[in-house]
């Protein structure tokens, strides 16, 4: 919402400057975003004084003058104007100006003379319409004075951000509303003069021209109108395009200017219909049509044409449409130059069907902006009169006798009790019945105190109908505190101690995932919960797989986001895909998130919080001293590894079978903790990988945190540190490149638990060659001996490692090497 400080002028004086009074406004509810000058396009414009003229040689209508631009400097300047002489002093633009119309000034040469600026008209510089000759400046002046100094041109547009339930700061008289309440001394509003003039009234009756009817009294529970004669069409005079052009609006006619004008003003739209294209002198206020009909199309006052919904509001005359209510007129009853009487129209509209109209036609109009957030009910007559008078005046016209008020639904006043005791309470202050009256008649709400209660007792308070944003106690509470001053309350305490609440056992874990994660390297991903409805195909993830049971969202907002996701996997891809298109080839990626599955219709989905991680690329750089080196599984199986450990959760498992559609055959597991599958892991398939658009490997795990928390232990017990020394064997034996590490290493597990002795075991080396054979694989493990009693001997455990080798020999048909 833009403001110009010279108008607020009309309605209230203001002696605080442009800073002071952003800074009240600010502190009342009113954030203004930014000031500007509004007549900052008069920079590089001065005051000069034409020192000699004469004829150019080349051209008869123009003057070759010799301007005095300040401080004795001369500057030549070729004038067209017929009223130019020596002597007079003159606006005069310098080379770097940007006159209105984006006309840049620049030294130039005009029939070969030179011409260093230019001698402006006062139309040129939107200070008048005179167009006729240059600006003939009077006065004690000063060559090379800037010219809004001179002429005292000082204006500031203030840029006001408006919350949305304050609808009543959309006019400049609302606005001027809320400066009269922290001025001092406090004044109130002049609101201009509506009556119209004895000279401009037609005999003739409106009632006789035009007829009103309301079919939907919900949707539009008032609508009035009035009627000019004789209206002449044609440009709005200066000081009212200035006044619209300085609030960012743009100038048409004077009949459209003016409805602008008072909507500024008031904050009330209104709308003019060419009188001579309502059919049937009939105004009939109805939805375009009934449910189930066919939509119907109009066309706009911006020649587009729009489909009509049958519940959308509109503005008909006795054969079609004629205007979509409180969004925009239609183009066949618009004002044009050969328009003579003109209908205006000034209606309350409900705010909820304004504002499905406008989401529905794409249309955001300032009429709409307005309505949707709701006018003032009872404001409707004001500003139809102040339009109509203002249209008799500046269009030549007379006005329609009488004026047209269906009501069929009345508006009924709000009033409402407020106890000062609880507002006191609510804000921690100290007001007395009085003090709140006072600061809420300041802004035009009537404050009664009730006959019989005591004298700082029960108020009763008649809110304005402007003030639509105003139902409750609580509202005038925040009224009173704002108009105050929020700055003015004192910061108080509760008087007792607050405590503390443990944070809650997910919230924990998440944490202690992610300080995992980012030590492993790792850097989160925050991906929508919205992905694409193909890309349970794009993973090879066909019915029955849960994950088919996607969400589809009503109104996506593209087709990139039609869903809610089933696996946190998508997210994840397209984020490696993005990198790796930026030449990012290396990324360890992780994500805490949640998954949808969708049940029962009509129910809340299932909500299930995982962790994935992803990693592609290199371990490390190619240096001097070493070479690239790709990740693998086995980096993957690290991770994942190192993450379980960090939680001290043991006996995980990894087991090839049950794996994702995914994972590269023969690349993937499942994590399994005592028969409970905690998440998979594996290399993402080539195949899934060119559906995401990725040019590499990758690797991925996704652990289920539900399934997590059950696994983690309920207590950690400290040991003390071992008193004896270790002692370490290695056992490497030969087996078949089927038998799985993870299964001789369970083999080991369960000796190790009987035997008391085994501290600790490991696998450090894995050999495949022609050496062994085709078909096998060399692997050394290395256990670790450790007795909590006495230090143990070479012969205390040789027996015990002799045992272990035989078992490992026998269960995995295994040989020793040759």
């Amino acid at each position: 919402m833009k403001v110009s400080l010279s108008w607020l002028r009309e309605y209230i004086p203001i002696d605080l400057d442009p800073k002071d009074l952003s800074d009240r406004l600010t502190m009342a509810g009113l954030e203004v975003d930014g000031v500007e000058r509004r007549y900052d396009y008069l920079d590089n414009v001065i005051v000069a004084q034409v020192v000699q003229a004469r004829q150019h040689p080349g051209a008869d209508k123009l003057t070759c003058c010799t301007v005095d631009i300040g401080k004795g400097e001369l500057s030549p300047i070729v004038c067209g104007a017929p009223n130019v002489r020596e002597g007079m002093y003159v606006a005069c633009a310098l080379p770097g100006a940007v006159l209105p119309g984006d006309l840049k000034i620049k030294k130039s040469k005009l029939r070969g003379e030179p011409s260093h600026g230019m001698l402006c008209s006062a139309a040129e510089l939107m200070l008048a319409d005179d167009a006729s000759g240059i600006m003939d400046l009077d006065g004690e002046l000063v060559t090379g004075t800037p010219l809004e100094s001179a002429l005292k041109l000082t204006d500031a547009v203030l840029e006001i951000d408006l919350t949305p339930n304050r609808p009543d700061c959309l006019s400049l008289i609302g606005v001027a509303r809320e400066i009269g309440a922290f001025t001092e001394p406090r004044n109130k509003v002049t609101l201009p003069d509506v009556t119209f003039p004895e000279t401009k009234t037609d005999a003739r009756d409106i009632h006789d021209f035009v007829s009103v009817q309301i079919e939907d009294p919900q949707l539009c529970p008032r609508y009035t109108a009035g009627m000019l004669f004789d209206v002449k069409v044609g440009p709005s005079p200066l000081w009212l395009r200035q006044r619209l052009e300085a609030v960012g609006l743009s100038c048409v006619n004077n009949v459209v200017d003016i409805t602008n004008f008072v909507m500024m003003e008031t904050g009330q739209p209104l709308h003019a219909f060419d009188y001579d294209n309502i059919a049937k002198s009939k105004i009939i206020v109805r939805t375009a049509g009934k449910p189930g009909d066919a939509p119907l199309e109009f066309t706009t006052l911006d020649s587009k044409v729009h489909k009509l919904d049958p519940e959308m509001l509109m503005i008909c005359d006795g054969e079609k449409p004629v205007g979509i209510a409180g969004i925009m007129g239609g183009e066949n009853s618009e004002i044009t130059d050969a328009t003579t009487r003109v209908l205006v129209e000034s209606a309350y509209f409900n705010p909820v069907s304004i504002r499905r109209t406008g989401k529905k036609t794409g249309i955001a109009s300032d009429a709409s902006h307005r309505f949707e957030r709701g006018v003032d009910p009872l404001g409707t007559m004001f500003a139809l009169k102040r339009a109509v008078s203002l249209m008799a005046q500046f269009c030549s016209a007379t006005i329609a006798k009488g004026i047209i008020d269906e009501n069929p639904v009345k508006t009924r006043p709000v009033i409402i009790d407020l106890s000062p005791k609880a507002l006191n309470v609510r804000l921690g202050t100290s007001f007395s019945a009085d003090e709140m009256a006072k600061i809420l008649e300041s802004v035009d709400f009537c404050v009664d105190k009730k006959a019989d209660k005591e004298e700082d007792g029960l108020l009763q308070v008649h809110v304005p109908s402007f003030r639509v944003d105003v139902a409750r106690p609580e509202d005038l509470s925040e009224e009173v505190a704002r108009l105050w001053g929020y700055n003015k309350i004192e910061t108080s305490y509760p008087l007792i101690t607050a405590k503390g609440r443990p944070l809650a056992d997910r919230l924990v874990l998440r944490g202690k995932i992610r300080q995992a994660m980012t030590g492993f390297g790792f850097c989160e991903a925050i991906n929508y919960n919205f992905i694409r409805k193909d890309a349970c195909a794009r993973m090879g993830i066909e019915d029955p797989d849960k994950r088919t049971r996607m969400v589809e969202i009503l109104n996506p907002i593209s087709d990139q986001m039609a869903v809610l996701r089933t696996s946190i996997v998508p997210g994840l891809l397209e984020a490696m895909a993005r990198n790796t298109s930026k030449q990012v080839d290396t990324l360890q990626l992780f994500e805490i998130g949640k998954i949808f599955f969708d049940m029962t219709p009509g129910e809340q989905p299932e909500e299930v919080e995982v962790i994935g991680g992803l990693i592609t690329g290199y371990r490390w750089d190619q240096t001097w001293y070493s070479k690239k080196e790709a990740v693998d599984f086995f980096d993957l199986k690290g991770v994942v590894q190192g993450l379980l450990a960090s939680f001290q959760i043991a006996g995980v498992i990894y087991e090839r079978t049950g794996t994702c559609p995914y994972f590269e055959p023969g690349y993937g597991a499942r994590v399994v903790k005592d028969g409970l599958v905690l998440g998979t892991l594996g290399k993402i398939a080539s195949g899934v990988g060119a559906a995401f658009g990725l040019k590499q490997d990758a690797y991925l795990f996704d652990l289920d945190m539900g399934s997590l928390e059950k696994v983690l232990p309920r207590a950690i017990q400290a040991v003390g540190l071992p008193r004896f020394p270790s002692i370490s064997r290695d056992m490497t034996v030969i087996v078949s490149k089927r038998v799985e590490v993870g299964a001789m290493m369970d083999a080991i597990s369960a000796f190790a638990q009987k035997q008391g002795l085994i501290e600790d075991y490991f696998l450090f080396d894995v050999f495949e060659g022609q050496n062994i054979g085709k078909d096998k694989k060399s692997l050394s493990f290395r256990i670790i001996y450790r007795s909590g009693s006495k230090t143990l001997t070479e012969n205390s455990i040789k027996k015990i490692h002799e045992q272990l080798s035989q078992k490992i020999i026998n269960d995995f048909q295994a040989d020793l090497p040759g």
